[in-house]
């Protein structure tokens, strides 16, 4: 990831294609030790790429990428299963509070 954003980065200063040494000299003023195997991949990869059509071709496989949120409720039988749920867990906890009460001490006296 570090090489494709060092490419971007000199992309974006102008230099419409990078060399490995623009690269390693971007990623050495960070103090980033450069895997020249790595580097000449991304370059290989990218070399005259339109670097906006690379980006939104990305953002169009990331899009088809499940990224978890709503598997809980939705495996739970939707939104009205969730709002009972709290208030199942909020009887439950009042019933135990309740039980220390009728014993006549709680658990911080």
């Amino acid at each position: 990831m570090r090489y494709v954003a060092a490419y971007l980065l000199a992309a974006l200063g102008g230099n419409e294609s990078p060399s490995s040494s623009d690269i390693k000299n971007i990623l050495g003023s960070v103090g980033i030790d450069v895997d020249d195997d790595k580097l000449n991949m991304v370059i290989k990869e990218l070399k005259g790429k339109n670097l906006e059509e690379v980006i939104a071709a990305g953002n169009e496989k990331l899009a088809s990428v499940p990224s978890g949120g709503g598997g809980a409720v939705a495996a739970s039988g939707g939104a009205a299963a969730a709002d009972e749920a709290p208030k199942e867990e909020a009887k439950k906890e009042e019933s135990e509070e309740e039980s220390d009460d009728d014993m006549g001490f709680g658990l911080f006296d």
